[in-house]
């Protein structure tokens, strides 16, 4: 999680393999508690059952273009969808520029081979805090 300026506020546990960003946020924020009442949150598709979860009205998610079908082939978007879509996008754009602004540090963009238990939460960690050290500045 990171601020509107950049600056990383929370980061979650990292796991090896895929797995699937809702999974993982359930598991950081389990739903019975009342985590975003306070406050703004803005997600991406990946988060859409998000919302009915946590009760929450300040979770914000695009709207999903419907799929394609034999009965609608080219299923469209209102312009009112499409204009809360680009809104949320131009403010979570500033969140990708500070995970890129994190991956200055090569050790996040290469394959991580080292064996230490729990290491890459600590190397991570290190290069969130040198982000919010140049941001600092």
């Amino acid at each position: 999680m990171s601020l509107p300026n950049k600056f990383m506020v929370f980061l979650g546990r990292t796991l090896r393999g895929h797995h699937h960003d809702s999974i993982r946020f359930k598991q950081e924020f389990p739903p019975d508690l009342d985590w975003f009442t306070e406050s703004n949150v803005r997600g991406d598709c990946g988060y859409l059952g998000r919302q009915s979860d946590d009760h929450g009205d300040r979770i914000d998610i695009p709207t999903k273009k419907p799929r394609k079908s034999h009965k609608n082939p080219n299923p469209p978007l209102s312009d009112a969808q499409k204009v809360a879509k680009k809104v949320l996008s131009q403010v979570r754009i500033f969140i990708e520029h500070a995970i890129g602004g994190m991956k200055r540090s090569n050790i996040l963009v290469h394959a991580f081979r080292n064996r230490i238990e729990n290491f890459e939460d600590d190397v991570i960690g290190v290069c969130a805090g040198l982000w919010n050290l140049v941001l600092s500045y």
